[in-house]
């Protein structure tokens, strides 16, 4: 089933939000992907339900950033694509808490053994809610805020959103990495707008078809916050990409020995107007000089000894919003 509303539609009839919190968490689910969104008017987004097994480690965490934020069930379940660290614990988490609607971008586009299981998994599950496919330019009816597809199944949005479409003069210097025809290069993207608040979240999309949202021209524009591409890993975030967002503010999904790679790092942390990078976990593999301080730190060891803290962002209609890292309430207000 497509997801019929289109962007033109549903910014025409956007929901009036009341001044209450937009709230997202960035959920440790070391090494994987899952981030809870919850609107102004109480619906929910999740991305990514992060791994399967682990005795139900990331299914409980996803349900205790719900419980924080007063959440009963999950509206909308995206999944960016269909690798077992995204789509991994779809099953698990639909066990302890409903999800209404499934959404992603259609076909597995990879054969690999494990990546066939996992889809076939998630067959089962979505089966239980409701289905829609997304395409690029598509809305997610989300009460209260904004999300738009920017990207799914290989292909980027036409038109640039509104207010971007600058010209990027890093686009001459880019250069294309080895072609990847598997589930990053299909990842769904979404853009998000809370009043003057701007977040992105790319999934794992891959750097070549980052070129398609970036080159010639800027189709998002500018950004407050960055949740980071494929956990930090240096085949996503590209300088083109990344710097032509501008983040205020940049969330990285990493795990003590997945992602946070030192060439991403750098990238972000040299955007024009950065301020602060937040990393879920102390990336093992780094020098200090590839760190930040452990304060901007949710988790500074894995496996029995990680407790699975959060990042959690407040955000307001006027563009302000607050940082919190759970495991030493570290808090910081960002601004428009």
């Amino acid at each position: 089933m497509r997801l019929q509303l289109r962007l033109a539609l549903f910014l025409a009839a956007a929901y009036c939000a009341s001044a209450a919190d937009f709230q997202i968490y960035a959920i440790d689910v070391e090494g994987g992907k899952s981030t809870l969104y919850v609107s102004p008017s109480g619906e929910s987004m999740l991305v990514d339900t992060g791994y399967d097994g682990f005795h139900n480690r990331d299914a409980d965490r996803i349900l205790a950033a719900a419980h924080d934020a007063g959440i009963r069930q999950i509206d909308y379940l995206v999944i960016t694509h269909y690798h077992k660290d995204h789509a991994g614990g779809v099953t698990q988490l639909a066990a302890k808490i409903k999800i209404v609607n499934f959404l992603d971008h259609g076909p597995n586009f990879e054969e690999a053994k494990d990546n066939k299981e996992v889809f076939r998994e998630y067959e089962i599950a979505r089966a239980k809610g409701k289905h829609f496919i997304v395409r690029a330019g598509d809305a997610i009816p989300i009460h209260g805020i904004q999300v738009v597809v920017v990207t799914a199944a290989g292909k980027a949005i036409d038109k640039s959103l509104p207010g971007a479409g600058q010209p990027n003069p890093l686009c001459d210097s880019y250069k294309s990495i080895a072609v990847d025809t598997g589930e990053n290069a299909h990842s769904i993207g979404m853009w998000m707008t809370y009043g003057q608040f701007h977040l992105v979240d790319l999934g794992d999309l891959y750097w070549n078809q980052e070129h398609d949202l970036a080159c010639p021209a800027n189709k998002l524009g500018k950004v407050d916050v960055y949740m980071t591409t494929h956990h930090g890993k240096k085949t996503s975030g590209s300088p083109q990409m990344v710097w032509a967002l501008a983040p205020k503010v940049a969330v990285m999904n990493n795990g003590p020995d997945t992602g946070g790679s030192a060439e991403a790092w750098q990238t972000i942390h040299d955007s024009p107007g950065l301020l602060d990078l937040w990393q879920l976990h102390f990336a093992a593999k780094n020098d200090a000089g590839h760190n930040m301080p452990e304060q901007f730190i949710a988790n500074m060891t894995g496996g029995d000894k990680c407790e699975g803290k959060w990042i959690k962002i407040g955000a307001r209609p006027d563009g302000t919003f607050t940082v919190t890292n759970s495991r030493n309430e570290f808090t910081k207000t960002y601004s428009k």
